[in-house]
C-alpha cells in the first residue's frame, strides 16, 4: 500500500541507520552540571538559612551584593582597551628576570612559639599565615599552581608555595576574603579541609565550600560587622570594595569583606581586594589600633580603579586605619595587571617612606614579628627585568625617589548601589 504523500517544505523522515541522521540524543537538565569543573565551585543559587541570611543582610540590595560606595567593575567602553594592554603593555617586564628567593619554610621553624605573640609569614600574593598567641590564622591561602577553575590555564605561579601543605600542620582558622581564584583556591581548601581547620568566609561563599566538601559546621560565614570566637580569637568582617566572581558576571549571591582578627592583646587587619574608600577611616576607629594590616597594593589598573588600590591609595588606606606595621601583599606570584612585577613594591615603599609608615618587605616565606626588627630588604631588585630599578644595593631605606602625595579618590561622589559592567575584570 503506497505511503501517504510527504507535504511540501515539511521535513523528510531519519534514517535510524544513517549516521548523519540519527535521532539527536536528548541532554538532561543537569549535564552542565556533570561536565563543569568542580573548581568554578557551587552554581545552584542559595536555599534554606543560607539565602534568608543573604535576604535579611543590608549589603544585598535589589537582589545582589553592593558595595558601600558607587563601584564598577571596569570603567565602561574599556573592555577591549584592557584586553589590549594586558596583552602588550610591559610584557619584558611582567615577570621577574630571575628566580624569586623564597625562603624555604619548615615546620621546625613554625614550631618554635613567637617571642612577642604575633608572627607574621607572608606566603605570597595575599596568603599570610598569623600566628597570633599561639593560635593560626591563614589568610587567603593558594597552593594551586594557577589561579585557574581549569588545569593548565589562567595566570601560572611565579615562584613555588614556601612550604609544601603537608608540612604547614595544624591552622585553627582559615580566613576567606572573597570568591576569585586567586583568593579561593580549590587545592588550598581541599589540604585545609583534610586537617581539620574552620573556615571563615564572607556571607554567601561557604556555598562553595560546601560544595568541595567541608562540613558545614566547620564553616563560619559573616556578614559585615558581624564577629565570631574561633579558636579564642575574634574575627570580624569588614567592609571592602570589590566584588565576587567565578564566571564572567557578577555573583549575586556572595559578598567580599576584609578582615580583622583579634586575640591575645593583639590585633591584625587584612584588606582582601578593594578599591579606596572611606570605610578604613571608619573600621579603624571602631577596630584599631592594629598591630600590622596586610594590604592590598598590586593587579591595580586604570581600567579598574575602583576595585584595587594603587600603592599609594594603599598606604592612604593603612594611615586611615592606624595601621602599625604595614605588610604589602596582593603582588610577586601571579600577572593580573598590566603594570611591571616590581613596580607596586617600589611604588608602596616611596609612599610610605614619605609618610613615615613603617613597612616590612619580607619574602615570601619569611617569618617576622611585627614589633621585633623588621626585614627590610629590597630583594626583588636583583631579579627585576633589566632597567627596572638603577638601584640594586637592596637597601630599603635607601629608595627614592619620593612620590607626590598620595592620590585621592574621587571626590563627591554620593554613596549608591553598584553599577555592574558584567564584562571580565582582574580576580
Amino acid at each position: 500500500m503506497p505511503g501517504r504523500a510527504r507535504p511540501e517544505g515539511s521535513p523528510r523522515p531519519a534514517d535510524p541507520s544513517s549516521p548523519s541522521t540519527s535521532p539527536a540524543l536528548p541532554l538532561s537538565p543537569d549535564w552542565f552540571g556533570r561536565v563543569r569543573p568542580e573548581g568554578f565551585g557551587c552554581a545552584a543559587e542559595p536555599t534554606g538559612e543560607r539565602l534568608e541570611r543573604i535576604r535579611r543582610s543590608p549589603q544585598f540590595v535589589d537582589g545582589a551584593f553592593r558595595n558601600p560606595v558607587r563601584t564598577r567593575r571596569i570603567l565602561p567602553g574599556t573592555t577591549w582597551a584592557a584586553l589590549q594592554a594586558g596583552l602588550t603593555e610591559h610584557r619584558d617586564r611582567r615577570r621577574p628576570a630571575g628566580a624569586v628567593p623564597v625562603h624555604r619554610l619548615t615546620a621546625e621553624q613554625l614550631a618554635l612559639p613567637a617571642v612577642t605573640g604575633l608572627r607574621l609569614t607572608w606566603l605570597g600574593h595575599a596568603g599570610v599565615l598569623a600566628e597570633i598567641d599561639g593560635r593560626r590564622v591563614l589568610f587567603d591561602p593558594v597552593f594551586g599552581e594557577r589561579c585557574s577553575p581549569i588545569p593548565g590555564f589562567g595566570p601560572r605561579r611565579l615562584h613555588p608555595n614556601p612550604i609544601p601543605p603537608a608540612e604547614l600542620g595544624a591552622v585553627d582558622v582559615v580566613v576567606i576574603s572573597h570568591d576569585h581564584y586567586d583568593h579561593l583556591d580549590l587545592p588550598a581548601v581541599r589540604a585545609l579541609a583534610a586537617c581539620g581547620a574552620v573556615f571563615a568566609v564572607p556571607l554567601g561563599v561557604g556555598a562553595h565550600l560546601e560544595f568541595w566538601g567541608v562540613p558545614p559546621e566547620r564553616v563560619v560565614e559573616l556578614d559585615w560587622h558581624e564577629s565570631a570566637q574561633v579558636a579564642g580569637l575574634t574575627l570580624t568582617a569588614a567592609p571592602a570594595r570589590h566584588y565576587c566572581s567565578r564566571g564572567l558576571r557578577t555573583s549575586r549571591y556572595q559578598l567580599w569583606a576584609s578582615w580583622v582578627v583579634s586575640g591575645g592583646g593583639h590585633r591584625v587587619f587584612h584588606s582582601g581586594d578593594t578599591g579606596y574608600f572611606h570605610g578604613f577611616a571608619e573600621i579603624g576607629a571602631q577596630h584599631g589600633p592594629f598591630d600590622a594590616a596586610m594590604i592590598q597594593i598590586g593587579a591595580y589598573s586604570r581600567f579598574w580603579p575602583e576595585v584595587h588600590m594603587t600603592p599609594e591609595e594603599g598606604v592612604r588606606a593603612h594611615l586611615d586605619l592606624g595601621g602599625g606595621v604595614l605588610v604589602p601583599i596582593h603582588w610577586c606570584t601571579f600577572d593580573l595587571a598590566p603594570h611591571p612585577w616590581e613596580e607596586p613594591i617600589e611604588r608602596t615603599l616611596a609612599a610610605a617612606l614619605a609618610h613615615d609608615v613603617p613597612v616590612a618587605t619580607p619574602r615570601p616565606g619569611e617569618p617576622f614579628e611585627p614589633a621585633e626588627p623588621l626585614p627590610q630588604r629590597a630583594w626583588w631588585r636583583v631579579i627585576a627585568a633589566p632597567g627596572a630599578h638603577e638601584d640594586v644595593d637592596g637597601d630599603t631605606q635607601a629608595l627614592v625617589p619620593v612620590p607626590s602625595e598620595l592620590t585621592a579618590t574621587t571626590a563627591g561622589e554620593p554613596d549608591r548601589p553598584d553599577e555592574d559592567d558584567a564584562v571580565g575584570a582582574p580576580a
